[in-house]
């Protein structure tokens, strides 16, 4: 499976991201955070900052991951379950040895579509 499968029009405008995500049936994985059945959200990092000792992404609040390490991740690609668009966060937390920055992104804005109205999405 891939993105095209379960997201479209999915940007990020300032600390916004829109799009539209469609419901998984069983989820993108047999097990671990991506199972069961729900939405789910890929973005793929591109801007980060060359001085960063360490990028940890993340859902804030989380439903059991916390926030992962991706400073090490060769594709920066990031994969989320999306519970609760209106109270999660998308969140990006880069630090060095003497700055930490902790940017918020709001996911309101993203439409959940239900399996009958992913027709032509």
């Amino acid at each position: 499976m891939t993105p095209a499968d379960f997201q479209a029009d999915v940007t990020v405008t300032g600390k916004n991201i829109t799009g539209k995500l469609t419901f998984i049936d069983g989820g993108l994985s047999p097990s671990g955070p991506l199972a069961g059945d729900g939405y789910f959200l890929a973005l793929k990092l591109s801007s980060i900052d060359a001085a960063a000792t360490s990028v940890k992404v993340g859902l804030t609040p989380s439903a059991g991951t916390g926030l992962v390490e991706l400073i090490t991740d060769p594709d920066k690609d990031v994969v989320m379950k999306i519970s609760n668009k209106a109270t999660q966060k998308f969140t990006v937390v880069t630090s060095n040895a003497t700055t930490e920055t902790v940017d918020y992104y709001d996911l309101s804005g993203l439409t959940l579509l239900a399996p009958a109205d992913t027709e032509g999405v």
